[in-house]
């Protein structure tokens, strides 16, 4: 049984009363960005109203079968107390969970982003593992039932790519994705080797958060824009026009680029996509003031950091944060199984924001 989690029902009334604020102020408002804004809250609130409802009528269970228990009729007391070990017995599950749902998430969890594979050390074989990784994370968006749409991308001499950028939009899509930002390793014998020697090649993913009205004020003195020659796959499709867009930002030197076939579509991509860099330069500004709150999380997201190990001849795949092995490289690489990897992350951080929550 878990352990019995502490919740005062204060806080429980709070966030009821909270959702009954939001329903009755949809019934009456007719502002559209309200009513927006309010659907929205009304759909992150109503499954932990409803946990809190349930903890609340366990509660209120727990007593009145406490009472029967000693109201001098014995049958009724036997049914009371059967009815008070099962609710006793299930009451420290449902108040961890509630607590699970009343922890501190991250702003931009249920933000769309911005998607970043590049390959690293290994030469054309890096640009081969860029090219596995992102379609890894293209099948894992399919059964997520997100949307892709790639915004530029440099392909490898042999194959793969030396970088891809994609726009990833749905549903929660950063507090899943959030955990792919590092270095990702992969160990196998490349297809141009003739020894049948295992190769160590890298790619780094970063995932930047692209929530929606990103306010950045961008100057037009503050930028450079240069047009160039899109590159393509090669043959009668490359882009014989200087349609391609690329954006400096000046001060801070971000560049960013889109290549579509329209120089106005370009121009409007490239500068979405230097907002969104904008945000992630503040946002990691503030996550650095505040390291200290974060040495509980499973890592900063980095890229940088080591997070993962493919190796293929023993079909394993290793999380080095959280110590994860699991013998499915070939079903996670598809992105078939992924979500097994992205779940483990997810529960560690959980249990560790409970452990520093219940420690404060």
């Amino acid at each position: 049984m878990a352990r019995m989690a502490t919740l005062s029902l204060s806080r429980l009334q709070q966030v009821v009363e909270r959702f009954e604020e939001v329903e009755a102020r949809m019934g009456a408002t007719t502002e559209t960005d309200e009513i927006i804004a309010l659907s929205k809250e009304h759909s992150e609130l109503k499954p932990v109203v409803d946990k809190a409802r349930e903890v609340m009528a366990a509660r209120k269970g727990l007593e009145e079968a406490e009472a029967l228990m000693s109201s001098g009729d014995a049958e009724m007391a036997e049914l009371a107390e059967m009815e008070f070990e099962d609710i006793k017995d299930r009451l420290p599950d449902l108040e961890q969970e509630m607590q699970v749902l009343l922890l501190p998430k991250d702003v931009d969890d249920a933000a769309n982003i911005v998607l970043e594979v590049r390959a690293g050390t290994g030469g054309d074989e890096a640009a081969l593992f860029a090219g596995d990784l992102y379609r890894m994370y293209t099948r894992y968006a399919q059964t997520m039932g997100w949307k892709v749409e790639v915004v530029d991308a440099s392909e490898g001499d042999a194959g793969g790519y030396k970088e891809i950028v994609a726009n990833v939009s749905g549903d929660g899509v950063f507090g899943h994705m959030k955990w792919e930002s590092g270095v990702h390793r992969v160990q196998r014998v490349p297809a141009t080797e003739t020894q049948g020697r295992i190769h160590t090649s890298a790619a780094t993913v970063a995932v930047l958060p692209a929530p929606e009205n990103v306010e950045i004020d961008v100057k037009p003195e503050d930028i450079r824009i240069d047009t160039m020659r899109s590159s393509g796959a090669g043959g009668q499709h490359v882009n014989t026009t200087d349609s391609a867009v690329r954006i400096t930002h000046l001060a801070t030197g971000i560049v960013v680029t889109s290549s579509e076939k329209s120089q106005h579509v370009n121009r409007e991509k490239a500068m979405e996509q230097l907002k969104i860099r904008l945000y992630e330069k503040e946002r990691s500004e503030r996550d650095a003031e505040r390291a200290e709150a974060r040495a509980s999380q499973i890592g900063s997201g980095d890229r940088s950091q080591k997070v993962r190990t493919y190796n293929y001849p023993e079909n394993r795949v290793t999380d080095h944060r959280i110590g994860l092995t699991l013998y499915s490289l070939d079903k996670i690489i598809t992105g078939d199984k992924l979500n097994d990897v992205v779940e483990a992350l997810i529960t560690e951080d959980r249990a560790r924001k409970l452990a520093a929550m219940e420690a404060s």
